[in-house]
Order: C-alpha cells, then sequence, then structure tokens
C-alpha cells in the first residue's frame, strides 16, 4: 500500500497540550487524550523519520506534585495552574468526581476564562465542561458532556445548548466532549485539524479505536440502548431488531416476540427505551446504514435494502430529517480514509 506524508506541517518547536488535573479526577479523562498526541509523534519519527515532534504533553494541577485519581492512581502535575500563563497551545479539562469542587474555586475559574484568550485552543471532556460553563466561556454556545450529566449541566446553566447525545462538539473555537474515552475522539479531531485525516486514522489504528468524526456520531447508539434496558423482554427485542434489520419491524411483529400485546408493549418498550419503537428501530437501520456508507462503495439501492428501508427514497427520507443530509453527502464527508487511500 502506497504511504502519503502527513499534511504540512511547521512547528519551530512542539506546541504543548496541556490538560488540567485536580484530585479525584478521571484516569481515561487524563491518560487518554493525551497519549493520542503522544502516539503520533511516535508514528511521525517511526515512521517517517520525523524526529521533531509536533507536539509535547503536560498534566497541569490545581496543586503541583502528585494527584490521586478517581481509579487510584496517581499522576504528576510539575505545575500548578497559577504557574501557567502563555506557553500552552491547547488546553483541556478534564472530567471527573472532583470537578464540582474545581468549579466552585473562584481562583481556578478566573484563571480558566483568562487563558481562553491566550490559548489557540480549549476544549473539556466529560464532566469538564462544567468548569468552562461556570467561567461562562460556554454561555451562547453548544456543548456537550456525559450523557449522564448532560440535563444537570443543562439546568445549572440554562444559557449553553447541551446537545447530550453527541461524541463532542466544536462551537465557535471551544471544543466539548462526552464521557470518558469519548476525550480520545475529540483529541483525534484535534489532531486531524492539525495533521490531516490520514495521520489522525494511522493514530487511531495504532490506538485500536474508532477514527470518530465531527457530527452525526452519537454516544448513545441503539446499541448500548439495548445493552441498557431494564426490561429483559425489552432487551431481546432491541437485540432482535438489531440481528434483523430487514425483517417486518412493525409494533404487532416485535410485539408477537415480547408475547405482549401492542398495547402492553409500546408502553413498556417506551418507558424502558425512552423512546417509541418506531423510532428505535430507524435509529438502529440509520446506524447501519451510515456504518456501510463510511465503510464501503454499496450502492444506495443495496444499501437501503440491506438494512431495512425497502429503497433509496425511504433512506433518503431517514437520513434527510435525523441527520440533515442526503446518504450520499454522508458518504462524501465520512467515507472512511483507508478506501480513499488517505492513509499513512
Amino acid at each position: 500500500m502506497t504511504t502519503r506524508s502527513p499534511r504540512p506541517f511547521r512547528w519551530r518547536a512542539p506546541r504543548r497540550i496541556a490538560l488540567l488535573g485536580y484530585p479525584d479526577v478521571n484516569l481515561i479523562d487524563v491518560t487518554a487524550p493525551l497519549e493520542v498526541f503522544a502516539s503520533c509523534c511516535r508514528i511521525l519519527e517511526h515512521d517517517h523519520g520525523i524526529a521533531r515532534a509536533p507536539y509535547s504533553v503536560e498534566v497541569i494541577g490545581t496543586e503541583r506534585g502528585a494527584l490521586r485519581t478517581s481509579a487510584g492512581i496517581e499522576v504528576m502535575a510539575r505545575r500548578s495552574f497559577r504557574e501557567v500563563s502563555r506557553d500552552v497551545d491547547t488546553l483541556l479539562v478534564a472530567g471527573g468526581e472532583g470537578i464540582g469542587r474545581v468549579a466552585r474555586d473562584r481562583e481556578v475559574v478566573s484563571w480558566i476564562r483568562e487563558m481562553h484568550g491566550r490559548v489557540r485552543r480549549l476544549g473539556a471532556i466529560c464532566t469538564g465542561a462544567s468548569l468552562l460553563a461556570e467561567a461562562g466561556l460556554l454561555d451562547g454556545r453548544r456543548a456537550t458532556t456525559h450523557w449522564r450529566w448532560a440535563r444537570a449541566l443543562q439546568q445549572r446553566y440554562p444559557a449553553i445548548q447541551v446537545d447530550e447525545d453527541a461524541i463532542f462538539v466544536k462551537d465557535r473555537g471551544i471544543y466539548t466532549s462526552a464521557g470518558v474515552t469519548a476525550g480520545i475522539d475529540l483529541a483525534l479531531a484535534l489532531l486531524e485539524e492539525d495533521l490531516g485525516r490520514g495521520l489522525a486514522l494511522a493514530t487511531a489504528r495504532s490506538l485500536v479505536v474508532f477514527l470518530k468524526r465531527p457530527g452525526g456520531q452519537s454516544q448513545y447508539s441503539a446499541e448500548l440502548r439495548a445493552q441498557g434496558a431494564d426490561e429483559p423482554a425489552i432487551a431481546r427485542v432491541q437485540e432482535w431488531v438489531l440481528r434483523n434489520l430487514k425483517a417486518d419491524l412493525s409494533v404487532d411483529m416485535l410485539a408477537a416476540q415480547a408475547a405482549m400485546t401492542p398495547r402492553t408493549f409500546a408502553r413498556h418498550f417506551a418507558r424502558a427505551a425512552r423512546m417509541t419503537p418506531a423510532k428505535f428501530v430507524e435509529e438502529a437501520r440509520i446506524e447501519a446504514a451510515r456504518r456501510r456508507l463510511e465503510e464501503s462503495d454499496r450502492p444506495i439501492e443495496l444499501v437501503a435494502a440491506e438494512c431495512g428501508f425497502g429503497n433509496a427514497e425511504h433512506l433518503r427520507r431517514s437520513f434527510q430529517r435525523r441527520l440533515g443530509v442526503s446518504p450520499l453527502a454522508y458518504r462524501a464527508r465520512f467515507r472512511n480514509g483507508a478506501a480513499r487511500g488517505d492513509t499513512l
């Protein structure tokens, strides 16, 4: 396979990626995003002979020294936030159980507000968004956070447009991501902005994760909804739907799978899944179609048939209604870079 050099990216010195941590921070929120940038540097050196790294990474603490994470493992902050002013390119705020105390610390809140005007990029992972919100930086912006805390964030800060289903959001230079491992998705997106899709994809492969794309990506998929249903009968029906997308998935048929009357089934399903059976079916079919559009060159008619839409027009209407784009436009934007040869 022919490889490509990374997008030209001129740097005299590594751009510093700093992540704010604190006692009881989530360990993955800290280490996973930073590992994305560090892995990128290793790929450039080992595969392309580029020894001059584009990034350096560090943890900044609310205090200098060891920070005990919620996993019980300590990470080292060699500088406190008080020692940081203008030498950071991208500043990220991690989430975790301790974020509430940090968001109530007026000195930290004032510092993050000042840093917004000094860094090239500012972002938050998981519940770290609450610190940006407390500083007033998310007012009038769209943002996301861990789905479990999204409604609380919206209620406490009504000036924010909280998207509780997005993997990550960029709005006018401020980035927020969903919970925990979504910090990897955010870091890969930032890397793609700087060095291109090919290097971002190579980094994702090195880390054995998917390269997530902005827009149209859900942190709470149909598969996760099926795993989270608290009624076994409903969970079994959801799993059956995911395996039988081309079948008759009417309420009557699904109710028969659950051995319930259609009316009883619809009521139990709505309570367990927080959506109607029809909406779950459409969501499952759209997700399956999206994967096929991203990963293959199958004709749209074939994708529609394989995913239970029946015909391309039905697929097109569903995509327009749920994602705001046509299947062809979605494929053009989100097609796997490997299939185009856009890899290292």
